[in-house]
């Protein structure tokens, strides 16, 4: 199979995806990583955002937050705490958080002033909750 990748994506619930593809896009914590058939072993952790895959002409998304991708030569193996598929997404719930995230990032919901904390998990909850809108192509 040396034109094609097995793509796993793993979550600690369940086994999300697994599949030969010919090319494989992660958000790696840098930027994102374009991997394709016989790429250099690495691993790398990941950030919030869109995986995406080739099967073909197809191209296709997974929400994908925290975790790790190792790739290999002919696999890449990804163990992310989150992995959604567009239809998964329930968009009025990513809208509720989006909303409640903005909330806290004006200052509204923070528990006291300078609560970086706080502010980091609203960021982070802003970002997945906008990112599970846009994949499943409701905003």
């Amino acid at each position: 199979m040396a034109d094609k990748l097995n793509l796993e994506i793993i979550t600690p619930e369940r086994r999300v995806f697994s599949e030969a593809v010919e090319e494989v896009v992660v958000p790696g914590l840098d930027g994102e990583l374009g991997i394709l058939p016989q790429h250099t072993p690495l691993i790398s952790q990941l950030k919030t955002g869109l995986l995406t895959y080739r099967q073909g002409s197809d191209r296709q998304s997974i929400h994908v937050s925290g975790g790790f991708v190792e790739v290999l030569p002919d696999r890449v193996s990804v163990l992310s705490d989150v992995a959604e598929r567009p239809e998964e997404i329930d968009v009025e719930r990513a809208r509720r958080a989006r909303e409640r995230a903005e909330k806290r990032l004006s200052g509204q919901g923070l528990a006291g002033d300078g609560d970086d904390i706080d502010f980091r998990r609203a960021e982070l909850k802003l970002q997945r909750a906008m990112i599970r809108i846009q994949l499943a192509g409701r905003e």
